[in-house]
């Protein structure tokens, strides 16, 4: 090859040309010592590879036509040999690289033949290496070369024309310019990418380009999972709406490939009940449609089986059991079972008080009263679903006189009605024998066990649905009555039992108290909540309206009360996670008195961005909350709370969260410094961080009291439901610490109570599915309770301390139930680990570390993820939490 070349006129044209010009250009120095002494440090066969290159550069100048072919083939040939793996610079990279200029120029006066093409081609890979920053001259000659297979030049070349490819879209969308030829060419690169397991970089293109719906054309059977994979977890990080449109395309792939339970996960993230309606409807085989009914039910949605989606009456009846959650308690009993947790526990049994010195016990001459009524909440919190305990269900014997009647005495006024509305907590998901159990309290003579009866009502049937509607038969008749506690008790207990349904019989029930002048404003508080939980993120406008007018009505002394707060987030809950749609009712509100104006605006814009993620809208709270403002400011209570519950969606963001909230402990005002703790309580909710439990700890021994309890109630949060050693015994040291202080005591106790809710079965995390979705009415359950915590002592350590009962909306069993195909409980081995994220990375990487293997049911920690240790069974949800349905694997087979 190079003997031909060396014998075909060494003078041509070309060849004297460069002589010329590099003698114009270094007068002073003779250039070839310098290249001498640089070619003495290469090996002889690089050194022969240079010559040749050189030879090559200048055979292309040639005049005859046959020769300047051979040599850009030759060119092209080591060019492409070298540049399959890109570990550093290929050699003919290297050694052409002082030669690109020269190409250059000539490219420019040759006329048009596929020989100009092929030298563009050539021109674009050397572009790779030398092009200034910028330029993007790769792409521009690939646009003017040939049409041959990019993907022969290697990965980086692709990857660098992707790169130059999206500055390129930019800047003709600018200038609009039109965009068909690099369309031509993303097509290609996406093509290459998709074959070579480079799904992510073909996602990043498209998005750059905005032409995501290419995708669907190019994913197959072998990559669609990682391709929705890195959709799913890119488009957390995307500004709406282009987060939208992302998991729509997700959603087409995976119903393109039958992966219909991932495509119910991406319709619910989208509260999309159109799209739930059409995975039901392309899906045929019944027992994954029951799954489906397992992870609606989870979710809490409000959503109804038709015929269109499951034919046959029986099966329908079956699956609507299951989104009713009507199964929930028995399943959850069958969890305690197997973990021999059924015996019920004494509030003594979880405040330990022999464990600490003589104390503790001195403390018992304060205050019975609370004394008592923070037992009531720890007995109802750590036996929640269990249907007995040692205070309230205990039988009555002839002999001892006994009774819960003689415990709900142990309280005074107002007291009765937690105490009474406990039952319910004990008895949780258990409608049936639950009901029948509370309604003899319903025919007391005194009302606040009335009241407390009928919030009973509302916990046992939360997030249980029946088509009889029990629980509004029995409280419907309560909502008028004169007395407000029988009211607040009968409207608090609807908003509970029917969370999330958006049921109108509700909505016709309560919107009339809204609009009644004469109803004190705890009553209207109260049915603003109550009407937020049951319409909870539906935006409807009616009750969005009702409560607005509400608030308008009210007298400046009015304003100024705790109970406000529950008025205006009832208004915010309408918005949860809906982003935009909040925009004309936070018009209205700047309207409103300037008392509650700025509370208003806060509390409307972290509830409509909850759980998004939004990095600017977590910028403009933290923009709030660093005004140093007058006394008498409540504003920045709730953008403190709004930081939280925009930046729990994702990881960074939450660890981010907490780095900023340390900051405004250190530089806030009081009342922001009040609101930190239950912000870091929301953030690590069920999941004790270590940092987070120090920051509260150190918190717990302030010298403001008000930060204290709330301290002391965010230990309670991110323990919750997790039996955590470590805060068990912190809260057993401030027990002792606070001994003489009833209202910090109390908060103590509440917290112990909920370390150990449910005897540590029970999560209060809002998400769920690997975390995944967010679930609406958990949260909405959480924050109300925050909202009230921001005035810990009129609302929770006054005489509203059943608003505790709301935390009941997030409780939900931490378990994996595997059932078979009868839905009947099995036991199976699993794997159970730390989640690792695998988005983007090669192969099959394992989905989790530092595993044990257990037998079903298993409970799971926050950040757990479990996956079968058997090939017996197939799952019928790609995540193993709350019920699955295992089908028998017909190609399995027992090793004799």
């Amino acid at each position: 090859m190079a003997r031909d070349l060396d014998g075909a006129g060494g003078g041509g044209a070309g060849g004297s040309a460069t002589r010329e010009e590099a003698s114009v250009k270094v007068p002073a120095k003779d250039p070839k010592k310098k290249d001498e002494k640089k070619d003495e440090d290469l090996s002889d066969e690089d050194l022969a590879l240079k010559q040749q290159l050189e030879l090559y550069v200048e055979r292309v100048q040639d005049s005859d036509p046959g020769l300047q072919k051979l040599a850009l083939e030759s060119m092209r040939q080591e060019i492409r040999t070298s540049t399959s793996s890109m570990t550093s610079v290929p050699k003919p990279l290297k050694f052409l690289r002082p030669h690109y200029g020269t190409l250059k120029a000539y490219y420019e006066t040759m006329g048009d033949s596929d020989l100009k093409k092929f030298l563009a081609d050539i021109l674009s890979v050397l572009a790779l290496t030398m092009s200034a920053e910028g330029e993007r001259e790769s792409l521009k000659y690939r646009l003017l070369g040939s049409e041959g297979d990019i993907g022969s030049w290697g990965h980086e070349y692709v990857r660098n024309l992707a790169g130059e490819i999206s500055q390129e879209y930019a800047k003709r969308q600018s200038e609009e310019v039109p965009i068909d030829d690099l369309m031509e060419l993303v097509q290609q690169i996406v093509a290459f990418h998709m074959k070579h397991n480079a799904e992510p970089e073909a996602v990043d293109l498209l998005m750059e380009v905005e032409d995501l719906d290419l995708l669907v054309e190019h994913v197959d059977s072998t990559n669609y999972k990682r391709t929705c994979l890195y959709l799913t977890s890119s488009a957390r990080y995307l500004p709406g709406p282009d987060d939208m449109l992302v998991l729509d395309i997700a959603y087409v792939i995976y119903l393109k490939f039958e992966e219909f339970p991932s495509a119910l996960q991406i319709a619910l993230f989208l509260d999309n009940l159109g799209y739930v309606k059409q995975v039901f409807t392309s899906c045929d085989d019944l027992l994954q449609k029951k799954q489906f009914c397992y992870i609606l039910a989870r979710h809490g949605s409000a959503f109804e089986l038709d015929d269109d989606m499951i034919a046959d009456d029986g099966d329908r009846e079956a699956s609507t059991e299951i989104i009713y959650n009507s199964k929930l308690s028995e399943g959850y009993l069958t969890l305690a079972r197997d973990i021999e947790v059924m015996e019920p526990k004494s509030p003594e049994d979880i405040y330990k008080a022999h464990l600490l010195d003589g104390r503790a016990s001195a403390g018992a001459s304060v205050d019975s009263a609370r004394q008592n009524l923070a037992a009531t909440f720890v007995n109802a919190f750590v036996n929640a679903g269990f249907g007995q305990d040692k205070l309230m269900t205990v039988p009555l014997e002839p002999s001892s006189g006994g009774s819960s009647g003689n415990w709900l005495f142990k309280n005074k006024e107002h007291g009765k009605a937690s105490a009474a509305a406990s039952l319910g907590m004990i008895l949780l998901w258990d409608v049936d024998s639950g009901l029948a159990q509370i309604d003899k309290y319903l025919h007391s003579n005194d009302n606040h066990v009335i009241a407390g009866a009928l919030i009973g009502i509302g916990i046992v049937s939360c997030g249980i649905k029946n088509d009889c509607d029990p629980a509004l038969a029995l409280s419907s008749e309560y909502i008028s009555r004169e007395d407000p506690y029988i009211r607040i008790g009968a409207i608090m207990g609807l908003g509970l039992a029917y969370a999330g349904s958006q049921n109108e019989m509700i909505r016709c029930k309560l919107l009339p108290i809204l609009g009644d002048s004469k109803a004190p404003l705890d009553v209207i508080a109260f049915t603003a909540i109550s009407l937020g939980l049951v319409y909870v993120g539906s935006c409807n406008e009616d009750v969005a309206q009702a409560i607005v007018f509400a608030l308008m009505d009210r007298s400046e002394t009015e304003l100024g009360e705790p109970l406000i707060r529950l008025l205006i987030l009832g208004l915010g809950l309408l918005y949860l996670g809906k982003q935009d749609s909040v925009e004309a009712t936070a018009e209205v509100s700047k309207t409103f008195n300037e008392k509650i104006r700025k509370y208003c605006d806060m509390t409307l814009l972290s509830c409509a961005y909850a759980g998004t993620g939004n990095v600017l809208k977590v910028q403009t709270l933290l923009g709030h909350c660093a005004q140093h403002l007058e006394k008498g400011e409540t504003h920045q209570g709730p953008a403190v709370l709004g930081i939280a519950m925009v930046a729990m969606a994702e990881e960074l963001g939450l660890e981010m969260a907490i780095r900023s909230l340390e900051h405004l402990l250190q530089y806030g005002e009081q009342n922001i410094r009040r609101a930190v703790p239950l912000a870091l309580g929301l953030l690590c909710i069920s999941n004790p961080k270590v940092n987070v439990m120090d920051t509260l700890s150190r918190l717990s021994h302030d010298t403001d009291t008000e930060v204290a309890m709330a301290a002391v109630i965010s230990l309670g949060l991110i323990g919750a439901g997790t039996n955590n050693a470590r805060i068990a015994g912190m809260l057993r040291n401030l027990s002792s610490y606070y001994y003489k202080e009833a209202s910090l005591l109390f908060c103590v106790r509440i917290a112990q109570g909920l370390v150990h809710l449910g005897k540590g079965l029970l999560t209060l995390s809002p998400y769920h599915l690997d975390r995944f979705l967010l679930s609406p009415m958990a949260l909405a359950g959480i924050i109300t309770l925050l909202h009230a915590c921001l005035d810990l002592k009129t609302i929770i350590l006054g005489k509203y301390h059943y608003v505790l009962y709301f935390l009941v909306l997030a409780m939900q069993p931490r378990m994996l139930m595997t059932v078979d195909e009868n839905l009947r409980p099995i036991s199976v081995p699993v794997r159970v680990g730390q989640a690792v994220d695998v988005v983007g990375q090669a192969g099959r990487p394992k989905t989790i570390t530092g595993f044990q293997t257990h037998s079903t049911p298993v409970l799971l920690a926050a950040g757990d993820r479990a996956e079968l240790a058997t090939e017996k069974y197939i799952p019928l949800s790609p995540i193993l939490e709350g019920f699955v349905i295992l089908k028998e694997n017909p190609e399995y087979r027992e090793d004799h």
